[in-house]
């Protein structure tokens, strides 16, 4: 019982809002909710489609590998098996988290009465240290002190969480660059790196990579600083 607490009280924390993992607005949360977990300790509860998605964020979110859902309202097995293909893939590939930190996402269910039980299982290509270094900006604006305060804390990666961006791209770069200049950084020091999640035209975490040391999977959309610099300097 006491692991499934601190899963609530994580889960409440990012549903009030003090952490931006659910893609959905709530307009109330009570204490407990049972909307989201059993009685039974670490079981998770799914009534819809959308609840579904944010059962499997709320996995991501704790760096979850093995978990239980519940799910109620569906009514055949054809049904429950579209909603977790359709929903798993959702959070991997059109959430800046999950695009971020899952590398696959599987599951199975079996028929009960009254519900489904769905065994989930989600391998990370993140640790769970990773994950919860995530930090939340609201634009852009605040990159040069998150980018600062990493730095000066000896860190080599910031992951940040954007609330608004707007295809600036460009702009980020310029910021990377302008802040190698102040490290006295030469052109010959490794190339740092910003990468896009879900997607380059549709930014929802920024993934800052600061030592050179990191090559984006493919399909991943990046930009390093050499490349912006070449562009500012050889406008085509």
């Amino acid at each position: 019982m006491k692991t499934r607490g601190m899963l609530v009280l994580t889960a409440l924390c990012l549903l009030l809002g003090g952490c931006s993992l659910l893609e959905r607005d709530f307009s109330s949360v009570e204490p407990h909710n049972s909307r989201y977990w059993e009685s039974e300790a670490d079981t998770l509860r799914a009534e819809n489609y959308q609840d579904l998605v944010n059962d499997l964020l709320l996995l991501v979110g704790q760096h979850t590998e093995n978990a239980v859902i519940r799910l109620y309202d569906y009514e055949d097995d054809m049904t429950v098996s579209e909603a977790l293909e359709q929903a798993s893939s959702e959070v991997q590939q059109e959430t800046p988290m999950g695009a971020y930190a899952v590398e696959y996402i599987t599951s199975a269910s079996q028929a009960q009465r009254g519900y489904y039980e769905i065994t989930v299982s989600v391998r990370y290509r993140r640790t769970a240290e990773q994950i919860q270094s995530v930090v939340n900006a609201t634009s852009t604006e605040a990159l040069p002190e998150l980018l600062n305060a990493a730095l000066q804390e000896g860190k080599t990666e910031l992951a940040v969480r954007i609330g608004y961006f707007n295809g600036e791209q460009a702009t980020v770069e310029r910021m990377l660059s302008e802040l190698r200049s102040q490290q006295g950084l030469s052109e010959e020091a490794p190339p740092w790196g910003a990468y896009y999640y879900p997607s380059e035209t549709d930014v929802g975490l920024i993934e800052f990579v600061l030592d050179g040391s990191f090559a984006p999977e493919e399909g991943i959309p990046s930009v390093n600083t050499e490349e912006v610099t070449d562009e500012i300097e050889n406008p085509s």
